[in-house]
């Protein structure tokens, strides 16, 4: 996807995208290039791919929500950053919390947010569970990209949310056995919209789920459900 295509695409999603946001994701890729020659960021490295693979990838969320209307999103499981600091970059008035277990990530993350000059921003180095426990009924969305089975996610992300906030999982293709998950139901909430649809030029298959929390999060989850994730889906 070369950036003419890109921003073509992102129009199609409703983003008008700014010469400031483009000369931002420019830097972040030549970052991400950069330290990838010294780390295992991506296995994606050429520059349309990168544009369309994690760039554009990343921005689908607005398919599905329009996040001009969040304050608060916690990105899970970030790795490189996506989707997160894409998303910071495009809605710049988002408060963006990124989590990742990784320290070499944290330290590449750290360099991209203070060279892109980006604000209201933090980078959390904690597994998925640790930082769900500590931080609980907070953020108006959260998602998480291609991290884990959608049963194992929703435990990790759905304590994090306030109630009516919106978890946002980005999947490929996804077997009818993972939406019918018991987890939904033990943990209160409520599937809005699944979006399967194809990514450009290559016709991969993408999933979003949109799913709303009704209600507080129990403390302690039932013994059956931290047994599910146990078991492949």
């Amino acid at each position: 996807m070369n950036l003419n295509e890109f921003i073509e695409a992102l129009k199609e999603l409703q983003i008008e995208v700014t010469d400031q946001q483009l000369e931002q994701l420019e830097s972040y890729y030549k970052l991400l290039i950069e330290y990838n020659k010294v780390m295992n960021l991506t296995g994606i490295t050429e520059k349309e791919a990168v544009y369309l693979k994690h760039f554009y990838d990343s921005l689908t969320i607005a398919r599905v929500y329009d996040l001009n209307r969040a304050r608060t999103l916690c990105d899970v499981g970030t790795g490189a950053g996506f989707p997160g600091i894409v998303l910071k970059i495009i809605y710049p008035h988002l408060e963006v919390t990124l989590v990742d277990s990784l320290n070499k990530r944290i330290e590449f993350l750290k360099v991209v947010i203070q060279k892109l000059g980006l604000q209201k921003i933090e980078v959390i180095s904690k597994r998925a569970e640790d930082y769900a426990r500590e931080n609980r009924d907070y953020f108006d969305v959260a998602t998480a990209r291609a991290v884990a089975p959608l049963s194992m996610l929703l435990e990790y992300c759905i304590p994090l949310l306030k109630v009516g906030g919106y978890f946002i999982p980005m999947k490929g293709l996804v077997k009818r056995e993972e939406e019918e998950t018991q987890a939904f139901t033990l943990l209160h909430t409520k599937i809005e919209k699944i979006d399967n649809f194809l990514l450009p030029k290559e016709n991969s298959n993408r999933t979003l789920y949109l799913i709303r929390k009704e209600l507080m999060t129990p403390l302690a989850f039932p013994r059956k459900f931290a047994d599910m994730k146990k078991k492949p889906l």
